[in-house]
């Protein structure tokens, strides 16, 4: 059976996603124990942890919309120097109300990740929190609320900074083009997820600030 992604990637062209994804039961999504898959417009709950799951109406539409958009924070952040020859970029590390964190699975394994965090370029006259928040609502479908910097990134062809956030409103099932799944996976399993070399450190900090708070 031949799966097509039912959005069409930046260029209006269809994407066949050669091995797609399966979701998960409903049941995996209010045990915080399981992880929980959902595949493109797939069921979810009508909520999750006292959040609902809905479509986020008032998406930004120009520059400006974007670098007001809430979500982001007033204090300080380390400067941000990007290496000659990379593209800045910004990536959002989202965790759950019940401790569970959320990532992506790119199409088609896009980049060599199988699972990974949203993240993307910073367009000029986006500022990198603005970008963040976009990229979890077009990779993951999500609004999210940042809590703070948490990391740069030296990847292959990008420098990224990373954030915290939590989840406030969207809906993993309408996640874009670029990402074929959506999962929401306890700390414990991460290690199953996470396995491209560039998201390694990031795993680390994960897993240690888990232990600083046990």
């Amino acid at each position: 059976m031949t799966t097509f992604h039912p959005h069409l990637n930046n260029k209006g062209q269809r994407v066949l996603l050669a091995q797609p994804d399966t979701s998960t039961p409903l049941s995996t999504w209010l045990n915080r124990d399981m992880v929980a898959t959902l595949v493109p417009q797939g069921d979810v709950p009508d909520a999750l942890n006292g959040t609902a799951f809905t479509t986020w109406r008032d998406v930004p539409m120009t520059d400006e919309g974007w670098n007001n958009v809430p979500g982001q924070f007033a204090h300080d952040e380390p400067p941000f120097h990007v290496p000659d020859g990379k593209r800045a970029a910004a990536g959002v590390i989202i965790e759950e109300a019940d401790g569970r964190i959320w990532l992506v699975s790119p199409s088609n394994a896009f980049g060599g990740y199988r699972n990974t965090f949203p993240k993307g370029g910073v367009d000029a006259g986006i500022n990198l929190q603005a970008c963040a928040i976009r990229e979890a609502l077009e990779e993951a479908g999500l609004k999210v609320r940042l809590t703070g910097y948490l990391a740069d990134s030296n990847r292959s062809r990008s420098y990224t900074r990373y954030y915290g956030a939590v989840r406030t409103g969207g809906t993993p099932a309408d996640m874009g083009w670029e990402s074929q799944s959506v999962h929401l996976v306890p700390r414990a399993a991460l290690h199953a997820f996470l396995t491209h070399p560039n998201d390694l450190p990031l795993l680390h900090a994960i897993l240690q600030s888990s232990a600083d708070i046990s």
